[in-house]
């Protein structure tokens, strides 16, 4: 039997669906893996329950009737399946997804959406799947392997491709594995973006971070370090506007460090809006040291030297990345 929709139609079991949006009509219980949600429909929806969907793809796993006349409709998905989107937010795992109701075409918009997101405190010492050898981008010395990629936009993994939209966020991934070495925290000391793979004498990079790990383009930018997840990685959002439409190279000098020192020579500091002033990302009770990027950072002790002389330093060059104005507008590489 074909079914065929008229626009009255949808529209009142649209209405239906809508109006069934309370603390009642949808109940949904975040677990470690996988998400169950339970889903109470009117009498008039139930035989379309087949056009109710989780992650516009998902229908249910199972469905039953309450004495009121009204039918429930219950999803027990794991989070790798009905298109999840993973992302990870300072100390918190966080799953994205939507429910939908879709009683045209494939191809038709939902004429409801219920988004929701399950939050999960990251596990002790968790380090993303994507910090392997394979994802290596560039080595150092000293027995250390530095790495340095570009995430994708859930910053769940490597991206798969590096075309960005102009005025979007790039989060540059930078890490260091240890191996049998002591515990190290990884800073990027130096970053500048330039048009070239290698830094030609004529050109003027745009400066990223300048310095020891002071982050000038959070002044006039939005440019920010996100919340750490281990402390021999760090991740740096970049946003893709002041670079301009064409290719572009990310140069920076990454250096492992003692994770038990922090001094004006091996710190991350972005400048803060709110407050008006510097903040140093791993411990803000000390952002005095970052008071120095208003004026130099030249700060180097004798451990800094000898530890330095050990390799714990690498220049790592990530590109090209190429950014595009989907507006068609067009624009120029560096402001």
């Amino acid at each position: 039997m074909i079914l065929h929709y008229s626009l009255g139609l949808m529209l009142v079991l649209a209405f239906a669906v809508a109006d069934n949006d309370d603390d009642d009509a949808i109940t949904i219980h975040c677990q470690k893996d996988f998400v169950n949600i339970t889903w109470s429909i009117s009498p008039d929806l139930a035989p379309y329950a087949a056009r109710l969907f989780l992650g516009n793809l998902c229908i249910r796993s199972s469905m039953n009737s309450l004495p009121n006349g009204d039918w429930e409709l219950h999803f027990d998905y794991s989070f790798r399946d009905c298109k999840f989107k993973k992302q990870i937010k300072g100390k918190h795992i966080v799953h994205q997804n939507v429910l939908t109701y879709k009683p045209g075409k494939k191809s038709d918009p939902p004429l409801y959406e219920y988004f929701f997101e399950c939050v999960h405190r990251r596990p002790e010492g968790w380090i993303p799947p994507f910090l392997n050898p394979g994802a290596s981008v560039s080595k150092g010395q000293g027995g250390l392997v530095f790495h340095m990629a570009l995430l994708n936009e859930q910053m769940s993994g490597i991206a798969k491709s590096n075309i960005i939209r102009l005025g979007s966020f790039m989060p540059i991934w930078a890490a260091v594995e240890q191996k049998a070495h002591q515990p190290l925290r990884l800073f990027m000391e130096e970053c500048v973006a330039a048009p070239t793979a290698t830094l030609q004498l004529e050109q003027q990079p745009y400066p990223i971070i300048q310095n020891k790990g002071c982050l000038v383009d959070s002044v006039k930018g939005n440019s920010m370090f996100l919340p750490r997840y281990h402390s021999s990685a760090l991740v740096l959002s970049l946003q893709s506007t002041v670079f301009g439409v064409g290719k572009v190279y990310i140069h920076c000098k990454l250096v492992a460090w003692d994770p038990d020192v922090l001094d004006k020579s091996k710190k991350a500091c972005q400048y803060s809006k709110e407050s008006y002033g510097w903040e140093l990302l791993d411990d803000p009770s000390q952002n005095d040291i970052c008071s120095c990027c208003e004026e130099s950072c030249n700060y180097r002790n004798k451990r800094g030297a000898e530890q330095d002389s050990q390799g714990l330093s690498y220049i790592s060059v990530l590109g090209p990345l190429v950014i595009v104005d989907m507006s068609g507008q067009g624009g120029i590489w560096m402001p």
